[in-house]
């Protein structure tokens, strides 16, 4: 096993000859570059409410959870898939 003497001199070689090895520039670049944008989906309809219908379509739930969202979205036209909505909420 190399004794400390010996690996300080190592380190002090790797540290003053030659040019640093940075790897490649390009993927430093990309990596250090934060995302200027965030993109944003808008949808018709909600997932959350979409999935948790059909949940409770095949099972009973545990606890109600979900209750207070699912009452958000029921007062909201947006969150209701289209077969929902009547006739005159379709035709606007």
């Amino acid at each position: 096993m190399p004794d400390s003497h010996e690996l300080e001199k190592k380190l002090s070689e790797m540290l003053t000859d030659g040019e640093p090895d940075y790897g490649d520039p390009e993927k430093r670049e990309r990596e250090q570059v934060s995302p200027k944008y965030e993109i944003r989906i808008q949808t018709e309809l909600d997932p959350i409410v979409e999935e948790t219908m059909k949940y409770r379509s095949m099972a009973k739930e545990v606890d109600d959870r979900y209750d207070a969202y699912m009452e958000k979205a029921k007062h909201s036209s947006i969150n209701k898939p289209l077969a929902e909505k009547t006739d005159s909420e379709t035709e606007k």
